[in-house]
């Protein structure tokens, strides 16, 4: 007979098979030590023992997740090969060879996700492996997870694309700006995790991604949370980062798990880009999506009021609400086990700091049918994100009568906002517009039946202006349905356009059109003020540049173009003063004398820049350096004052600031950078110039690495 402590069983080592695991997880991309894997599918580890298993030996695997793990909590699950699951996941014996056991564990298809530890036991003998920690992640493969997605290729955007594209600008001019989600990259998990700690989730919300994108949406802002980022506005940056010079999330969310302390700072496209790498990173597929003239209303009564004075100049003082140019969120995939059946697929979170909710910043998940239906009674928030898309917005001139602010209508737009709502289409570089996701089409019947059920949850006040200085109004009957508040008809049927004549390119006049046209036959007079201005994207304006006013006759049918000019020394200062990208805002009020019909018009342009060019071959192998050169030509008539090349590259290089100084017109800059491939794929590589006159040139290129 052998002793007790001879025949003792004992294991010597543990095996995570991590090459063959991480595989067919889809998780080989993560830059970590440990291994990561998704709830739902097998994955196996080899033990190593110290003689071989016998039938009466008892071999337990116990995996424990947070500080204290605990059975009775379902925090320690101890798992025997060959026996009934517990809480949803079981062991299997694959293979016994000698002193050598190869166990497959399957994990609970709503298993929480998080970090575990594997100890496994033998008799009363506990082995804990070195770096013996599993990282589980939700499973969009896994059929039987909420955040299940059929479609491949959809996977392959939604969750292993790193490198993205975010639509900004205005709905006049969009454009793409590269971002780098880098969600595999070095301590992106690891900072996940540590947000995941500190949302102070139960494990049972831990489970349901609903949770757990809500809880994240409310951290990667700071407000109330010391979360990620630090939001500001303000066009002062001096104490942080601007928000313009972020080209990814990457060295956000490194610098944020270094220090636990919020980076400065963000705007939307950031907090967007931002929160999409997290919920990447966890494993829920996940899209940013932007909306143009985005209504930030805060009394949900679906109308935002636009004040402009008797030159046709918006106001900022006088507005609670506003129109942002753009405003970016983001869409997170699961199927809602909280809510009626019909509303799973897209959910809209939102993690910019703009209003409370249930006593945070935080916002959503919001299911995005919901807000097409009109069932804004949903969990959660989906009365804000319906408003945010379907406002309509009052335009009120403010004149001075009796010396007393009155304010005189002069035009409503119900098809102003929400509009060209878009995301990066699946695995190509083109936008793609969803705005038929969040909306019915204008003026269709389901449009109207979606908007009466909305209005039958919210209490939209009655048509008067909203201001600081409201109580100046006479009321103009506060049972005003909204419902008939559509695009006016005018008895001339007039109409206004405005649009650039020549490209809009810093340092040159900016040439501009305003056109007046009318259907009616006849002969009208139209008084026409119009006016130029910068502004921020959030509305905010920062100049007001230039105003015309005249007074034209028009001989129906019939149309007329009414220049507008303005000098480069009207805007060039304000340019090379604020830290943020601006847009020229055109604003135009006409009124024909004979019927007294009004209109208002407002378009946002953006500047238009020389582009960067990179130069590098199309593809390379891995470990084998490569040249990369970015080129710029400033064909500007005006020096570009302290201009930084920002330039990075996930598996390629580490992200780089070339300090260029100062560019003169006509002159070529020539950067370079040695490139070495550490991941196999398409790669690339994302470049940005900012200078105190110009803040959005971006570009991206991409390079396939082969073995």
């Amino acid at each position: 007979m052998f002793s007790n402590t001879e025949s003792s069983l004992k294991v010597t080592g543990v095996d995570f098979l991590k090459s063959q695991n991480t595989r067919q997880h889809h998780t080989d991309g993560y830059n970590i030590q440990s291994l990561v894997v998704r709830r739902g599918q097998p994955f196996q580890v080899q033990v190593s023992l110290s003689r071989e298993l016998r039938a009466a030996d008892k071999l337990t695997l116990r995996f424990g997740i947070g500080e204290n793990p605990m059975k009775n909590r379902g925090s320690l699950l101890s798992l025997k090969p060959e026996r009934e699951d517990f809480n949803g996941w079981k062991v299997s014996m694959v293979e016994r060879k000698g002193k050598e056991c190869l166990l497959s564990v399957t994990s609970s298809p709503n298993a929480p996700v998080g970090k575990y530890n594997l100890h496994v036991k033998t008799g009363s003998n506990i082995y804990k492996p070195e770096n013996g920690v599993i990282y589980l992640l939700f499973n969009p493969w896994c059929e039987d997870d909420v955040v299940y997605m059929a479609n491949d290729a959809e996977k392959e955007e939604y969750v292993l694309n790193d490198t993205g594209t975010i639509y900004v600008g205005s709905a006049y001019s969009i454009y793409d700006r590269p971002w780098n989600f880098g969600q595999f990259e070095e301590f992106i998990l690891d900072a996940c995790m540590y947000l995941l700690d500190k949302s102070k989730l139960s494990l049972a919300q831990r489970r349901d991604p609903a949770h757990v994108s809500r809880a994240m949406s409310a951290l990667v802002n700071a407000n109330d949370d010391s979360g990620v980022l630090m939001g500001n506005w303000s066009g002062n940056y001096v104490s942080g980062t601007s928000p313009m010079d972020w080209i990814g999330s990457v060295m956000i969310l490194q610098k944020y798990y270094k220090t636990k302390k919020p980076v400065r700072y963000g705007q939307c496209w950031v907090f967007a880009g931002v929160l999409n790498t997290v919920m990447r990173c966890l494993g829920v597929p996940c899209r940013c999506v932007s909306t143009f003239d985005a209504a930030h209303d805060t009394e949900e009564n679906l109308r935002v009021d636009v004040y402009l004075n008797d030159k046709g100049e918006k106001l900022n003082s006088l507005s609670f609400d506003s129109v942002w140019n753009f405003h970016v969120w983001n869409d997170a995939w699961m199927k809602r086990t909280d809510i009626p059946n019909g509303f799973s697929g897209w959910q809209a979170i939102d993690s910019t700091p703009q209003e409370q909710s249930q006593g945070r910043f935080q916002c959503g998940p919001c299911p995005v049918k919901a807000v097409r239906e009109g069932d804004v009674y949903l969990p959660y928030d989906a009365k804000f994100v319906y408003a945010e898309v379907n406002a309509d917005r009052v335009y009120w001139v403010v004149k001075k009568v009796n010396g007393k602010d009155k304010y005189f209508k002069v035009g409503t737009e119900t098809q102003a906002i929400g509009k060209n709502i878009s995301t990066k289409a699946v695995g190509q570089n083109r936008r793609v517009d969803i705005t038929k996701e969040y909306k019915y089409p204008e003026g269709s019947k389901e449009e109207r039946m979606s908007m009466q059920r909305a209005y039958s949850f919210l209490r939209p006040s009655g048509l008067m202006p909203r201001s600081g200085y409201a109580s100046t109004v006479q009321t103009m009957g506060a049972n005003t349905d909204p419902l008939v508040l559509k695009e006016p008809v005018t008895k001339t049927g007039l109409h206004l356009e405005i649009n650039n004549t020549e490209p809009l390119h810093p340092g040159n006049p900016l040439e501009m059109a305003i056109t007046v046209k009318i259907s009616a036959p006849g002969n009208w007079t139209v008084d026409l003020i119009g006016s130029c201005q910068l502004q921020y994207y959030t509305g905010n304006v920062q100049a007001n540049l230039g105003t015309i006013k005249e007074t034209i006759t028009l001989e129906g049918p019939s149309e007329m173009q009414i220049p507008l000019k303005i000098a480069p020394d009207a805007y060039m200062k304000t340019l090379s003063s604020v830290e943020d990208e601006v847009l020229i805002l055109v604003t135009a009020v006409a009124e024909v004398k004979e019927t007294n019909d009004k209109l208002t018009k407002e378009t946002s342009m953006r500047f238009q820049y020389p582009p960067i060019t990179v130069q590098m071959p199309e593809t390379a192998t891995l470990y084998n350096d490569f040249n990369c050169a970015f080129i710029f030509k400033n064909k500007l008539n005006v020096t570009l004052e302290n201009c930084k090349l920002l330039v990075e590259g996930l598996g390629i290089f580490k992200m780089t600031t070339f300090e260029l100084g100062d560019i003169m017109p006509g002159r070529i800059i020539k950067s370079e950078i040695v490139c070495t491939p550490t991941r196999l794929g398409e790669k690339k590589i994302v470049a940005k110039l900012i200078s105190n006159q110009i803040k959005g040139i971006s570009t991206e290129k991409g390079v396939f690495i082969t073995e």
